[in-house]
């Protein structure tokens, strides 16, 4: 098509050249911005029939399952035995759980042989309590 046969020619004179008034071709000015531009103003609405989640985050760490609080070593047992523990039948019995205690750790040296009742324990513990003839009962709950 020859040059002088294009609309362009007959719009050289506007200001508009065929874009209208206001947004004149520029970027994304007539849709009121790129994006999510907007979307707390002149784009509420479309948040919230389109995108009713956009705001808040879902977590990517949720929250670990298993809180440890309280612990106790090895080393403690005879302080803890003298405040919650009781003699049955010739054992030791130390009830970790009632006296609010989550897990046993293996830090320290046995010196007597104990019957423990805890929900979580290391493998170092319980490898130490069996070592002088205790036992460590898992408790759930």
């Amino acid at each position: 098509m020859a040059t002088r046969l294009r609309k362009t020619r007959k719009l050289r004179g506007g200001r508009n050249m065929g874009w209208g008034q206001v947004g004149q071709h520029r970027s994304s000015g007539h849709r009121g911005g790129l994006g999510i531009t907007g979307l707390m103003k002149h784009h509420y609405s479309t948040m919230l029939k389109e995108y009713p989640d956009h705001y808040g985050h879902s977590s990517t760490h949720p929250p670990h399952p298993n809180i440890i609080k309280k612990w106790a070593n090895i080393r403690e047992l005879d302080d803890l035995f003298m405040k919650f523990g009781k003699e049955e039948e010739g054992k030791k019995i130390l009830d970790l759980v009632a006296a609010g205690y989550d897990k046993l750790l293996g830090g320290g040296k046995p010196s007597v042989a104990y019957t423990v009742k805890v929900r979580q324990f290391t493998k170092s513990a319980e490898e130490k309590i069996k070592s002088v003839g205790g036992e460590v009962l898992a408790e759930n709950g």
